[in-house]
């Protein structure tokens, strides 16, 4: 009964605002307002066939690609810095640095020094989703318990057991916490990285039909790109909870107690 509530609450909302947009939209005759019943025909016309497969499939391949590249990189280089005072004080200056800078600045010089193929995009959108993950890991390592630490330290027990058994499981949610905050940004960087010198993708289809004044499909491309967001955000949640079932039984026990 609960779960059924919770499935009623999370529809609701979208139900009446889709409801609010037809009501609004009754009547309406600008070409560049959508709506909702012909945004569903140029949907399916436009994405419900070969288009999915040449557009949306390399977008989610990008995607994943560099978000992989950076929870693995976000996690060793956190590691690294959190559990070493003197490189964090190395480090330091350097990262912030290159994370004061805008990755979508950085996609014309990336054009001219790697190219307008896969691996700028796929760069690009592993250097913006890098630092969620590398400063949530520094703080999940250097937050770890100091009497567990000590524990570890006395019983001479270091390298990739303490790694595996202690720093790992104890910096995990934080770790998770990043994971979720570049999800949306990777999102973000592959249509930004994908509205220049890209013959594919989810960004080069909705800026192409933009600029040929295809208003239907344009604005399905967004409804596309929301769904994608969704199905993340939904996949992200249900791999969270089981990744962190010992952390949420936790917390309940705490609680309850």
């Amino acid at each position: 009964m609960t779960k059924a509530r919770s499935i009623s609450a999370m529809v609701a909302l979208p139900f009446l605002l889709v409801l609010l947009w037809w009501v609004a939209t009754l009547g309406n005759t600008n070409p560049f307002i959508p709506k909702p019943g012909a945004l569903l025909t140029d949907l399916w016309e436009t994405w419900a066939n070969s288009r999915f497969l040449e557009h949306v499939v390399p977008s989610i391949v990008r995607l994943l690609s560099g978000l992989s590249i950076a929870i693995v990189g976000g996690i060793v280089l956190g590691v690294l810095i959190g559990s070493n005072l003197t490189v964090r004080k190395i480090m330091g200056p350097i990262l912030e640095f290159v994370r004061a800078i805008p990755p979508p600045v950085l996609l014309p010089v990336l054009m001219m020094v790697i190219g307008i193929g896969d691996e700028t995009k796929v760069f690009l959108i592993a250097l913006g989703c890098l630092w969620p993950v590398l400063l949530n890991t520094v703080d999940g390592v250097r937050s770890v318990d100091p009497v567990l630490r000590d524990t570890t330290s006395s019983y001479n027990i270091g390298g990739m057991t303490r790694l595996r058994f202690f720093l790992l499981p104890a910096a995990l949610p934080r770790i998770v916490t990043g994971v979720r905050l570049s999800l949306p940004i990777a999102l973000i960087l592959m249509v930004a990285s994908e509205m220049y010198a890209a013959t594919n993708g989810l960004g080069f289809s909705i800026i192409y039909f933009q600029r040929t004044f295809q208003n239907g499909p344009m604005w399905a491309g967004v409804v596309v790109l929301g769904l994608v967001g969704i199905l993340m955000a939904l996949a992200f949640r249900w791999f969270e909870r089981r990744i962190l079932s010992w952390y949420y039984a936790q917390r309940e026990l705490e609680t309850s107690g």
